[in-house]
């Protein structure tokens, strides 16, 4: 099958009222869908949460979320733009706004460029004026990633590492913006692992739900190059996420309460991926899989939060 026959082109079709047309762009940056927003706002915790000194400022904070948000809506849009034609054929977003016609091709980069036009914004005026040159450079170095994942499903067997990559700076970025610098020594790198593994991790699994999808389109994923071995694959992953993380965390002097918060969001993760063991799961199970990776890298989060509290 070609190109021309894969789907439609983009078009908007049916206007409707300012609120519907609203409702399509919110769709088309995914703000319907909150837990795919937090989970990339999570390791930005870690690394606040692991810096040197903590609590971390609360208008750096607003202005790492407000950051994150604008790079995550540009980069739900880039990947809806590279994949308008193939997503008419998958069964899990064959109804997303431009696939099905409700938003354009022209709308959706206007919106694309509003959404990294936020992130610059946030970069040159809501970060401390001694780190924005390095935090500007980190943003300009995530930008290709963030970009090009979405065609990575195309000529990579492993796409999945790239948006590990791309979740990376979701610590790099917090902490220069902090501290000006990346000295962070082991407790950012590895928070920085952690985070690569976790996000290969559950992003695998999502590419589990379209496992016959991407194999009939000719679609690359993690899941169809490891075929069996994903599931435990995805274990090894979480499992090495917590020991990073806990490593971070012990290098920070973590209170010792905390640890049984830690324990239980590790041991969760390791359930869930030993879980992926079970015969005939279905797109609703890797979906609540994905879901349940916001809670457990929330639970994580919390365990920092209360382990480093003054």
């Amino acid at each position: 099958m070609g190109k021309a026959e894969l789907g439609p082109a983009g078009r908007s079709r049916g206007g409707g009222g300012v609120v519907s047309r609203l409702g399509a762009w919110l769709e088309l940056v995914r703000w319907h869908k909150p837990s795919g927003r937090l989970i990339l706002l999570i390791p930005a915790g870690w690394s606040l949460w692991l810096l040197p000194a903590v609590p971390p400022p609360p208008a750096l904070v607003a202005a790492i979320v407000v950051g994150g948000l604008a790079v995550s809506a540009a980069g739900c849009i880039a990947n809806d733009l590279w994949d308008r034609r193939i997503d008419p054929l998958v069964e899990r977003t064959r109804t997303r706004p431009l696939a099905a016609g409700r938003v354009g091709t022209l709308e959706a980069l206007m919106l694309l460029a509003i959404s990294l036009a936020a992130g610059l914004a946030v970069v040159l005026w809501g970060l401390p004026g001694e780190s924005r040159g390095l935090c500007l450079g980190l943003a300009m170095a995530a930008l290709p990633p963030v970009l090009l994942y979405p065609s990575a499903k195309r000529w990579f067997a492993y796409p999945q590492l790239v948006l590990a990559l791309c979740w990376g700076f979701a610590v790099l970025i917090p902490w220069a913006a902090a501290t000006g610098s990346l000295a962070g020594g082991w407790p950012l790198a590895l928070t920085w692992l952690a985070t690569l593994l976790w996000t290969f991790g559950f992003d695998t699994v999502y590419a589990m739900a379209d496992h016959d999808d991407d194999r009939a389109i000719g679609i690359r994923s993690s899941a169809l190059s490891l075929g069996r071995r994903a599931p435990l694959v995805v274990s090894l992953c979480y499992a090495a996420t917590a020991l990073a993380l806990a490593l971070a965390a012990g290098l920070r002097g973590l209170a010792p309460a905390s640890w049984l918060v830690f324990a239980v969001a590790a041991l969760g993760m390791l359930r869930e991926g030993w879980s992926l063991r079970r015969p005939g799961l279905g797109r609703g199970d890797f979906g609540r899989h994905f879901s349940h990776q916001v809670w457990l890298g929330g639970l994580l989060l919390l365990a920092l939060v209360l382990g480093r509290l003054p």
